[in-house]
């Protein structure tokens, strides 16, 4: 059995007698909240049992989920997908080492119900609730999409003051076939965000990528159909670094911001997780391939 920080045991809620349990309502604008960075031991963010420290935003009700869009199914954050918005941490966290695990499941839903499944872990984030679009706060996201995991998308929005909260990675990239900006250590290195904002590729993305459901690239290091997949995200300082299933993936230096909330959407795709956790780090395990 994994241990809890004393942070992560303070912040997880009493347990529930259902398997569906409301998250924590969030007390304060992320702009007033000290960043914190794991400690000998992990912060598990799901601990199996509740949504535990994080509250829900959803486009057009808010910080309310009547629909129960984010759940506890037999021990799985599940993420029906039947709506758009966001699971976020209460606490902002900078310097760490999170993994998160995740498989698919069989709903989609709406416009997007014959689209590749889609949804995404926002890191950094900061701003108002629904900065963007009324749906997510303004972040730095790790793409979960078929065919697209790993790449860096910028999540614009406003801050408390209304002004735009500042976005930007550096990396070394090339442009593929179709003009599309692509994560490579030996390209040229350029800086993108609010001024420039472009979508950083993972590395080997199918430059015939289709938006359809099931959609599968040659060279896609996530696991095939509803498997478990893994992702490693080291946020070091002024680097955040990605692996899929123990490849890494992408790499950019530079961020703005280094730190913030953390959020886990609902785009209109059912996704399971089972492992949501942060270590510092030096001291998590090898990025590795998700055990099945």
């Amino acid at each position: 059995m994994r241990k809890y920080s004393s942070i992560a045991a303070a912040c997880i809620l009493a347990v529930a007698a259902t398997t569906s349990l409301q998250a924590a309502p969030a007390s304060e604008p992320s702009s007033t909240r000290e960043a914190i960075t794991p400690g000998d031991e992990p912060i598990i963010l799901f601990d199996g049992k509740t949504l535990g420290d994080c509250y829900v935003w959803l486009k057009d009700v808010g910080r309310s989920d009547p629909e129960q869009v984010f759940r506890v199914t037999d021990g799985l954050l599940h993420v029906t997908g039947d709506g758009l918005g966001s699971l976020i941490t209460n606490q902002a966290f900078k310097n760490y080492h999170l993994v998160l695990e995740y498989k698919w499941g069989d709903k989609t839903w709406r416009d997007r119900e014959n689209s590749a499944r889609d949804t995404g872990l926002l890191i950094h984030s900061n701003g108002v609730d629904g900065g963007y679009q009324g749906i997510w706060k303004p972040s730095i996201e790790v793409q979960i999409i078929e065919g697209g995991v790993g790449d860096f998308v910028f999540v614009s929005g406003k801050d408390e003051a209304g002004e735009q909260v500042p976005l930007s990675l550096t990396a070394p990239v090339t442009l593929d076939r179709d003009g599309e900006v692509v994560w490579n250590p030996d390209g040229n290195v350029e800086t993108y965000g609010t001024a420039n904002r472009r979508r950083i590729n993972w590395r080997q993305r199918d430059p015939d990528w289709k938006d359809e459901k099931g959609f599968r690239g040659p060279h896609d290091v996530d696991s095939p159909g509803q498997q478990w997949t893994r992702i490693d995200v080291l946020a070091d300082g002024d680097r955040i670094t990605t692996f899929v299933n123990g490849v890494k993936v992408n790499e950019a230096s530079n961020p703005s911001p280094t730190s913030g909330q953390i959020q886990l959407q609902t785009e209109l795709a059912e996704v399971f997780f089972r492992r949501w956790e942060l270590y510092p780090i030096d001291g998590g395990p090898a990025p590795a391939p998700a055990e099945q």
